[in-house]
């Protein structure tokens, strides 16, 4: 069925990657696109059968399934399907069963296939999803098993036992170290595996006696898996074979042991999965134990090989998904709301930049029907997501950034006047909260209520030029960890002695340079790449200027993110700072002209050149 194509556009403004679209052609796809309902137990493509266009779910769950009906994922609210089989001959890579009623909302195919014609930014997202030879999974959120290999999911110490060891006592083996497999060694010689399934339909099923030897029940000569093969090689090898672990070998060798439970929980660790987790959620508890999962899904997609700008927008959704949550949550107990309001996040949730938990920003733009009676609810419905928000690992504000906070609740008339009164007389507050809020970005509520707003306010700060200059000197206080003759400035005391910090002296002095050059191009963009790639081609700072800002940009994020990828895989507690010497000689060159390339665009931006030469 046709619907209300406003209804459409609102959900596709919600989701990637079409909320990275200019809002003409998006509202041009909403007209095209449907909305459906599926029940449940429908099929909604079998593979090999042509698709009808791109899926984008927008409530309920469905199986992906292959040819022999085995689960190979699952996909819920906010997931894409068909865009493999689309991008390859038209045709269903795998199997979409719908297991719960379902809405969907349907870009069809020759509208898709157009749209990435006219659109580099769908284009450059989907590329990533133009299937390979022997590549079957589905949805941009399904990095796990297409990107990682069974290197990176086999547990690397299975456990062995000879021949000779009786049923007995390999069950209590397994039941000591609660695991569903044993291998079964000669020397070194792989001669078979036994599991549990083994114990129950031989041994059990048979009456047969725990005193008989391992090499009478067990599988003998199972197949195995080359390390370096993909996770999704593995699983589609056990469903086409109906088992349920892999033996990995290597040269002849056992190196490891993969099961079919290692790949659906890491295929469950995905931003798509943790979104449909979050949307079911009754409490802030449970959506606490979701967040758990994040780390995990870091050290994933930096494994994967997934860039940056991919990492932080996908832990960034979560978050989103969260807020949302707990809004929807904060009116079913509340009631509705009294005037129409609008909840946006500022920081690193503002920018889609996040890398994991950290504090909370945030505020709430009200209506101007607002009366000082209906504070009390807003109070209260604040109050309820922000503690939710602690609870799932997003502290309070230290400086009360907070829609809990008073100041930061407010009718659209009164944020329009904290702007200019900022732009007016830009003191040191007034700078340091016109950088927090020019990174406003809406997360729930109505959007008209942000609409126009951020534009005024960049002409009206464009304009002053007092302002501006306060702006580029507070922006160049965060400094590359640069010395004489181009060595590291480490820090010098303290728990982080001898380190770099890759946020404050790396990340955060681009994200304010990003904001400088917003600010004097007069753009709305708020993530930091999109400023910079916004800037270049407005002429607000050279193509070769931006060309260089941007690797050193994504080297310096890079370099963080697979430094706490390495921190969570060792069970630490990821943090921003490094030792440069845990890196090559090339890489601290490289990071060393990183460093370099942003000093420079600082000295350029602080003389008012720009980079432009």
């Amino acid at each position: 069925m046709v619907d209300d194509p406003a209804d459409i556009l609102h959900i596709l403004t919600q989701n990637a990657p079409f909320d990275m679209l200019p809002d003409g052609k998006r509202r041009a796809l909403a007209e095209k696109a449907q909305r459906v309902t599926v029940p449940a137990g429908h099929i909604l493509f079998k593979e090999g059968a042509p698709i009808e266009g791109l899926y984008i779910v927008e409530s309920g769950a469905l199986d992906i399934e292959a040819s022999n009906a085995d689960l190979i994922s699952q996909r819920g609210p906010g997931d894409i399907m068909g865009e493999r089989g689309l991008l390859r001959d038209g045709r269903a890579m795998l199997t979409a069963r719908v297991t719960e009623d379902s809405q969907l909302i349907v870009i069809p195919a020759k509208v898709f296939l157009a749209l990435l014609e006219d659109s580099d930014e769908l284009s450059a997202w989907f590329g990533r999803s133009a299937p390979t030879e022997g590549d079957r999974d589905e949805g941009p959120y399904a990095t796990g098993l297409t990107a990682l290999q069974v290197s990176d999911l086999m547990a690397t110490t299975p456990v062995t036992c000879p021949e000779s060891n009786t049923v007995t006592d390999v069950a209590r083996v397994m039941r000591d170290k609660k695991i569903s497999s044993v291998l079964v060694m000669e020397d070194t010689t792989l001669t078979g595996i036994v599991t549990v399934h083994d114990m129950t339909n031989k041994v059990l099923a048979e009456g047969l006696s725990g005193d008989i030897s391992v090499a009478q029940v067990m599988t003998p000569r199972p197949m195995t898996i080359t390390p370096d093969s993909l996770g999704l090689d593995a699983l589609m090898m056990m469903s086409d074979h109906g088992i349920n672990h892999l033996p990995v070998e290597s040269r002849g060798r056992i190196v490891g042991m993969i099961g079919k439970t290692d790949l659906f929980r890491r295929q469950a660790a995905t931003a798509s999965h943790m979104i449909a987790d979050i949307v079911q959620a009754e409490d802030a508890e449970t959506m606490a134990r979701v967040m758990e999962r994040v780390p995990e899904l870091l050290s994933q997609l930096v494994s994967a090989g997934t860039r940056p700008q991919a990492v932080t927008r996908r832990i960034t959704d979560i978050t989103d998904a969260i807020t949302r949550r707990l809004l929807a949550l904060g009116e079913e107990k509340l009631g509705p709301a009294p005037v129409p309001y609008l909840w946006l996040a500022c920081g690193s949730q503002g920018r889609r930049e996040q890398t994991g938990q950290s504090d909370q920003d945030n505020c709430l733009i009200l209506h101007d029907d607002m009366t000082p009676e209906h504070d009390a609810y807003f109070a209260n419905l604040a109050q309820f997501v922000s503690d939710g928000l602690n609870t799932c690992g997003f502290v309070y504000c230290p400086g009360d950034m907070m829609a809990t906070n008073p100041r930061w609740r407010q009718p659209r008339r009164v944020w329009r006047e904290y702007f200019k009164g900022w732009i007016a007389q830009p003191d040191n507050e007034a700078q340091m909260l016109a950088s927090v809020m020019f990174d406003l970005r809406p997360i729930a509520g109505d959007e008209s209520l942000f609409e126009d707003m951020q534009a005024e306010i960049l002409r009206l700060a464009r304009k002053n030029s007092i302002f501006v200059a306060h702006m580029i000197s507070n922006s160049l206080k965060h400094t590359p960890p640069l010395s004489l003759f181009r060595g590291f400035a480490l820090i010098r005391s303290g728990e982080h002695k001898n380190m770099v910090d890759l946020k404050h002296s790396g990340v955060v002095p681009v994200v304010d340079l990003g904001r400088i050059y917003a600010l004097q191009g007069g753009f709305e963009a708020v993530n930091t790449l999109d400023r910079i790639e916004e800037a270049r081609d407005r002429g607000v700072i050279s193509k070769s200027g931006a060309h260089d800002l941007l690797d050193a940009y994504e080297l310096i994020a890079e370099t963080r993110l697979r430094h706490q990828a390495y921190q969570i895989r060792n069970g630490e507690a990821p943090d921003n700072f490094m030792a440069p010497g845990a890196l090559s000689e090339l890489e601290r060159n490289h990071l060393r002209d990183a460093f370099m390339v942003i000093k420079t665009m600082q000295s350029a931006v602080g003389q008012g050149k720009g980079a432009l030469g």
